[in-house]
């Protein structure tokens, strides 16, 4: 017994036409007809009842009906298992990442674990901004990224999956007037120095301008900058203020020899998600397993 004449036993039962049931599976009715025949000698009884009108189920035919059903349902579930099986042995994981230090999930631990658990997956990596992410997630360009929005911000179409939260802090020079503070108004930091940025698209940037779109204010002189480290150097080394995640701090009060001060912001709002986001439409069982290695990390 093949899977193919079960497929076209199940296209003449639901059809009742040999002529509509060849023409689902591309055949000549007389091919169709003699595998049917060949099935009905195999299993030693008539499974249709045939005249010039019309065609209908014997008993046998009822009786072969769901189990051919379930037969075909199963021999396509393990085609999918073995499939998924394959894609988790080898291939390409094309991976968006924002910034590492600018997240309190362990990235790069991640990215380890799964490279041990399936050594056959190599990584492809994209450095961009949220937005630039987001939308490769949302067309081809990418399978997974991870991205600084929150899930109410993804597209539609696009699964968000919120990993970790951080609070936004001032980073000030420790020889700046407000260095001693614990906490700093928006008004007070950049009311005579120049705002760091970070640069635009990136989900830092848009939690920080959100920060001051609340507090009212556009600060009146700003450069931008494409690394949180140097943002924090520079600020460190008195050229400007800025504002990070506190996660981006890896080592408190100190960059590269140069001591600077942090404070919290009279803000709670702000703050900088971390989110991974992919495409269930065309999730691959690599992509599917990345996200899983993600979820259990941020539950620990």
């Amino acid at each position: 017994m093949e899977i193919r004449h079960l497929r076209y036993f199940l296209s003449v039962a639901e059809t009742r036409n040999f002529t509509k049931a060849a023409a689902q599976h591309y055949v000549a009715q007389s091919a169709l007809s003699q595998q049917i025949a060949r099935l009905e000698a195999e299993l030693g009884s008539a499974l249709f009842y045939r005249n010039t009108r019309s065609v209908t189920l014997t008993e046998a035919g009822e009786v072969l009906r769901p189990l051919a059903k379930r037969i075909i349902a199963d021999a396509e579930n393990a085609k999918t298992e073995m499939e998924a099986l394959t894609g988790l042995r080898r291939g390409t994981l094309r991976l968006g990442l924002i910034q590492a230090p600018a997240t309190s999930i362990d990235v790069l631990g991640v990215m380890g674990a799964f490279h041990e658990r399936y050594p056959g997956i190599r990584f492809q990596i994209t450095d961009g901004t949220s937005t630039e992410m987001v939308a490769a997630v949302a067309g081809e360009g990418l399978d997974v990224a991870l991205v600084g929005i929150e899930a109410a911000e993804a597209p539609s179409g696009v699964a968000c999956v919120e990993l970790a939260s951080s609070p936004l802090v001032a980073i000030v020079s420790a020889r700046n007037p407000l260095a001693g503070r614990r906490r700093i108004s928006l008004a007070d930091l950049v009311e005579n120095e120049q705002f760091i940025h970070f640069r635009p698209g990136t989900g830092l940037r848009k939690r920080v301008e959100a920060a001051f779109a609340r507090a009212g204010l556009n600060p009146a002189a700003s450069f931008e900058m494409g690394l949180i480290t140097d943002m924090v150097e520079l600020a460190a080394r008195n050229v400007g203020v800025t504002i990070v995640p506190r996660t981006a701090l890896t080592k408190a009060g100190e960059i590269n020899g140069v001591r600077f001060a942090v404070a919290a912001l009279n803000d709670d709002q702000a703050r900088h998600p971390v989110s991974i986001v992919y495409n269930p439409a065309r999730l691959s069982s690599s992509a599917e397993a990345f996200v899983d290695e993600f979820r259990r990390r941020s539950t620990q």
